[in-house]
């Protein structure tokens, strides 16, 4: 006979009668109204009716940067580098399972920290998912696996997990659901434009770190972890996403560096101390109560830039600010990249990425178009999706990553902020600073 694996480790001596879990961190924690999670409920609900499922089951895991657990996050407040699964039924209170005992003692950490969800378990994996819906009856009924998929990750959804699942509740009707909760987060609410504009004004305190840091003789790695620190230090949560790369401008030209876009850890940062004439290159997603908000920005060292490099600067600008009038209400996406693409086009000057992202609790979601019709993959291109139109509230990090070949085919600049949305004209979150980037 299988053993249930308990809630909670026990303790030798028993903890005193009527003790929960204390609730003085609540301020100190960005928090979603309960009025936010029942309007997400009621609309996930809805959807599951339409779509015949009687309960979700949300598998999490920390693939790709800590996204595998972004529609926990959206759902039920639920964040974990170590992964999470819930049960969310039509009808009854949804139950999580995160952590290992021990780390659930002497009672789960999230009844600390949020007030969304209550019923808290150590992990157990597919078999004490399946007990649960055993026990509520569920064994016959039509079930939707949650994962997470982007325009750049496949589904979360692990195999081992789903086959699991399967063959413990043969009864039961089970596929995928993601794409239920990926629609739902495509329009943020206010709530949610608020927790990203807090991410925002954290952002543009790492563009300050970067430009204060970045000095000849400084490693690339104090550089980076400076950026770390100011995002911690202002309440950005602990899940670092920063593309990052530096090297000299001028260099022999049988040798590429690369400089056009950041580069994923841990092929950077170096122990490789700056020098006058390079360039600092980094991508980097603010993180605030599970909001991410995406920026880009650039760094040159030194008085003398090359005016080659001040001019490709310069034009990204002109995307940049265009972009403001591209993401607006009513415009097609075809129509936005025509408006954000315009100036690079007229410059003759090439692209890594030259569009947009939409981001909120994972990036990218969808849409998201940065390469050209032709170019790469059509999730990342935009060639299905040209004819949708933006609306109000969706969110998205710029892209805007130019550089020249004709001069040099391994240097350019990045460049974004974070906009969201709106009739008229996008609004910024992050107050990217778009004078050309030198110091010294």
């Amino acid at each position: 006979m299988q053993r249930s694996i308990p809630p909670f480790a026990p303790t030798k001596k028993p903890i005193a009668a009527g003790a929960k879990a204390t609730r003085r961190l609540l301020p100190y924690v960005p928090q979603m109204s309960l009025a936010e999670r029942d309007r997400r409920w009621d609309r996930a609900r809805k959807r599951m009716i339409m779509h015949g499922y009687d309960a979700l089951i949300l598998l999490g895991n920390d693939i790709y940067w800590g996204m595998g657990m972004a529609n926990l996050r959206y759902l039920l407040q639920v964040d974990s580098q170590i992964g999470a699964d819930a049960l969310f039924p039509l009808d009854g209170d949804p139950v999580v399972w995160n952590a290992v005992p021990h780390m659930n003692r002497p009672t789960s950490p999230y009844l600390s920290v949020q007030e969304w969800s209550t019923d808290f378990r150590s992990r157990g994996g597919p078999r004490v998912i399946a007990e649960e819906i055993k026990t509520r009856g569920l064994d016959k009924s039509k079930i939707g696996l949650v994962g997470y998929t982007s325009t750049i990750q496949p589904s979360t959804l692990l195999y081992g997990d789903v086959v699991a699942l399967k063959e413990l509740l043969p009864g039961a009707r089970i596929d995928d659901a993601s794409g239920l909760l990926q629609e739902m987060r495509m329009i943020k609410s206010d709530e949610e434009v608020d927790m990203l504009r807090g991410a925002g004004r954290i952002a543009r305190k790492v563009i300050d770190t970067m430009r204060e840091s970045a000095r000849p003789g400084v490693t690339d790695a104090e550089v980076f972890a400076n950026m770390t620190r100011t995002h911690l230090a202002n309440g950005g949560e602990p899940n670092i996403f920063n593309l990052f790369s530096a090297g000299p401008v001028e260099h022999p030209a049988d040798e590429l560096w690369h400089l056009l876009h950041g580069c994923e850890q841990p092929l950077w940062p170096t122990m490789r101390p700056l020098e006058e004439g390079d360039i600092v290159l980094a991508e980097w997603h603010t993180k605030y109560g599970g909001y991410r908000c995406h920026t880009e920005y650039t760094v040159y060292l030194g008085k003398n830039a090359p005016k080659q490099l001040r001019h490709i600067w310069d034009v990204g600008v002109e995307c940049l600010e265009a972009s403001k009038e591209a993401l607006t209400a009513g415009r097609t996406i075809r129509e936005a990249l025509e408006i954000i693409r315009a100036p690079a086009r007229r410059a003759k000057l090439d692209w890594v990425e030259l569009g947009f992202h939409a981001m909120g609790t994972a990036s990218p979601e969808f849409p998201t178009v940065v390469y050209d019709w032709d170019t790469g993959t059509d999730t990342l291109n935009g060639y299905r999706i040209g004819e949708m139109v933006l609306e109000e509230g969706m969110c998205f990090g710029n892209n805007v990553d130019l550089h020249d070949s004709e001069w040099k085919p391994d240097v350019g600049t990045m460049l974004s902020d974070f906009m969201v949305v709106r009739p008229g004209r996008a609004e910024c979150l992050v107050g990217t600073p778009t004078e050309f980037p030198a110091v010294w």
